[in-house]
């Protein structure tokens, strides 16, 4: 198919962004997730049309957690169709979910369990996933009302160790663009639309109301202000780096830090002893 304007434009952002953050490179193996809903599929098209040129090898990832019954069956029907179109790799996996604990993070970590091991088990580089500038706004906001400190807001990262985001700085409007102009077919989940969930009420009611009463361009101001706010964060993890050595910390050094790096030498030195920060609270603060 010939591509036109805007579709070579997306095209070209997309590489640019790769390149700039160094998500991939020529000759990377790559798990492509993919639900079937519109960001996705835009992501593994635009990936099979590099793939020639970067000579890139790729595999389709579906995780289908059964929660929307027919649909669910519909969507892995779907993604499975849309691999054998394109001649790649497809792998599924439907999980068991508890039935304690919030949903919402056991899905996320059942997914990306799912993409590493597929990752390791075939020796690739990167699992790639579609999140968009759409996303990074929504999570910002979220974390915002939430109550989150620099962590939180740093919100998600173009790389996160083997995970990249090559549309994250592409907007919804943008995708459902080169979808429509490559004549492509899409799922919808349907549960994206119902309110009651924190994520689809900032989605539905909060960022419209936003761009109607204060700022029609919210999302990509959003956007900008979480990646500067990731910057920050990593410029203050660089400084605490020098106070790592928890055989030298003690309450007088600490208590002559600036109170920004204070939190983050503590939380350090606790990650060094437990390996992590669940259950710590004043992260968020």
């Amino acid at each position: 198919m010939k591509l036109g304007k805007n579709m070579k434009n997306l095209i070209k952002k997309f590489q640019n962004t790769s390149h700039q953050y160094n998500l991939w490179k020529k000759r990377d193996k790559i798990v492509v997730a993919c639900s079937g809903g519109p960001d996705s599929t835009c992501l593994l098209d635009i990936f099979d049309r590099l793939a020639p040129k970067y000579e890139l090898e790729l595999i389709v990832a579906h995780v289908n957690h059964g929660l929307r019954g027919k649909d669910s069956e519909k969507d892995a029907e779907f993604v499975r169709k849309l691999a054998g179109r394109h001649s790649l790799k497809y792998v599924e996996i439907k999980p068991k979910l508890k039935k304690k604990g919030n949903l919402e993070n056991q899905l996320r970590e059942i997914r990306y369990d799912f993409f590493e091991k597929i990752r390791t088990k075939n020796n690739f580089d990167y699992i790639a996933v579609g999140h968009t500038l759409n996303d990074q706004a929504e999570t910002y906001l979220m974390r915002i009302i939430r109550g989150a400190g620099l962590a939180g807001l740093s919100a998600m990262k173009n790389k996160t160790g083997c995970i990249i985001r090559p549309l994250l700085g592409i907007t919804k409007k943008e995708i459902l663009e080169y979808l429509c102009q490559t004549n492509q077919a899409y799922r919808i989940d349907r549960t994206n639309k119902e309110v009651p969930y924190l994520r689809n009420k900032i989605r539905q009611e909060l960022i419209p109301l936003l761009e109607k009463k204060y700022n029609p361009n919210i999302k990509k101001v959003l956007y900008e202000s979480s990646l500067t706010v990731a910057d920050d964060y990593d410029l203050i993890n660089t400084l605490v780096d020098k106070y790592q050595s928890n055989a030298n910390l003690s309450v007088k050094k600490i208590l002559k830090l600036h109170p920004a790096l204070q939190k983050r030498v503590i939380f350090k030195a606790i990650e060094s002893v437990r390996l992590d920060l669940k259950d710590i609270e004043d992260l968020k603060k």
